[in-house]
């Protein structure tokens, strides 16, 4: 494949709780920009207040205007209760969860 059409992985690693049973804190993420937001995948994106901080969450409803309801799986995280819509352009779709003992 051109290197101009390889499709970039971004790695991350989960810091907190907040996505707990299914995520956990040292557990490392592959993710991709590409791809549609759908309800019930988990992606990444940058703090709408905090830049260069990074949220992982679960998608709960996409919305006609571009934007994303998001949700924690566990239920005292920050998510859009707090944070309100969230742009999808900018947020990563996670492909690949490692698990934390290969990390």
């Amino acid at each position: 494949m051109p290197a101009g059409r390889a499709k970039p992985l971004h790695r991350f690693v989960v810091a907190d709780r907040s996505m707990e049973p299914a995520l956990v804190a040292g557990q490392g993420l592959l993710a991709t920009p590409y791809g549609r937001a759908r309800p019930g995948q988990v992606r990444c994106f940058e703090h709408p207040d905090r830049p260069g901080f990074w949220l992982v969450k679960r998608v709960a409803e996409v919305h006609t205007d571009g934007s994303m309801t998001v949700s924690s799986d566990n239920p005292a995280g920050v998510d859009s209760r707090s944070l309100g819509a969230i742009q999808v352009a900018g947020s990563y779709r996670v492909l690949l969860a490692i698990p934390k003992r290969f990390m």
